[in-house]
């Protein structure tokens, strides 16, 4: 097995993980909304949950970074949300329907095709004054969003910037981290431990900001904002201070640009999606009690009301392991 195929394979089983994580996340904010005093995280066996799979998929996606460019792994990074659409529909009964299938294909070949197009990645790694650099710049922009969500009075554009913070975080972080995974030595340990500190700080503050975009925003709009910005400001990094690009040199870079954005357009199909989907009129109940469903559930419907996980009486429960 080619280093390129194994980095593609961990960045796959790496998206799983997020996905879960994910979900996860989703019911834990789901839950704590509209609660006067809402139940601290770290009473929340569901977020333990998500911060291990969260863990669980970091390790491996900094496995895939050790064996391919950023510009291949980063992008994989959007199966985050096409494999949340088995999950939701295999652990809590929301079943996808065409338009999110569809959006799925469309990203799994815009994702094919900036696979097919990729070129062997260079031995190139930030040096030192480039890492501190890249480190207050990335610090700056996260503020920057994190202030302007604060500041903001709509939830859906609070959800967005704090959505957008995270994933500067997260692609920032991996520029790191393939760094520090191409010089790993034990012998150069010290010498990587600003790198190691760093990742470690971009990986916590984007987990913190993900959460509460979640609590404004729902899942499937705040995972879409991520699994966007993420990719691009990595393999943006990775082209201007790694040196990669893709094949066919100027001529490739056409073919890539329109992948990329069959990719954005399928995550906008599975976002819209979500979109109609919480706009559908709840079922009713007939009169015997029986529920009369308009149609098929949606796969991220919005959540009008809270109602504790052991209430939850029409949709299978998580597995026992998180609970």
């Amino acid at each position: 097995m080619s280093d390129l195929v194994l980095s593609v394979v961990l960045a796959g089983v790496s998206a799983v993980c997020y996905a879960a994580a994910a979900i996860f996340q989703e019911r834990v904010a789901a839950s704590a909304a509209g609660r006067p005093e809402p139940e601290p995280l770290w009473r929340s066996a569901r977020w333990w949950g998500s911060v291990a799979l969260n863990g669980s998929g970091s390790v491996l996606h900094v496995l895939a970074l050790g064996f391919g460019p950023l510009s291949v792994v980063q992008p994989l990074g959007v199966l985050t949300l096409v494999f949340v659409l088995p999950l939701a529909a295999l652990w809590v009964g929301r079943r996808a329907g065409r338009t999110g299938w569809r959006g799925a294909l469309l990203v799994s070949a815009g994702l094919a095709g900036l696979l097919a197009l990729t070129a062997s990645p260079p031995a190139r790694t930030l040096s030192g004054p480039d890492q501190l650099t890249l480190a207050v710049v990335a610090l700056a922009v996260f503020l920057s969003l994190v202030v302007a969500a604060r500041g903001a009075a709509r939830p859906a554009v609070r959800s967005a910037l704090l959505a957008a913070a995270a994933g500067v975080a997260f692609g920032i972080a991996s520029v790191f981290t393939k760094t520090v995974a191409s010089d790993w030595s034990p012998a150069a340990l010290v010498a990587q431990a600003p790198g190691i500190a760093v990742t470690a700080a971009l990986a916590v503050i984007g987990l913190l900001a993900s959460q509460a975009s979640y609590r404004d925003g729902g899942l499937a709009a705040p995972l879409a904002t991520v699994t966007v910005v993420n990719p691009v400001v990595a393999s943006a990094a990775g082209i201007a201070l790694l040196g990669e690009g893709f094949r066919y040199g100027a001529a490739g870079a056409l073919p890539a640009l329109a992948a990329a954005a069959l990719t954005v357009y399928g995550l906008v199909v599975l976002t819209a999606h979500r979109g109609e989907a919480g706009r559908r009129a709840p079922a009713e109940r007939g009169p015997r009690g029986t529920r009369e469903d308009a149609g098929p559930a949606p796969v991220f419907p919005e959540r009008t009301e809270v109602r504790e996980p052991v209430e939850e009486t029409d949709r299978p429960a998580l597995p026992c392991a998180v609970v």
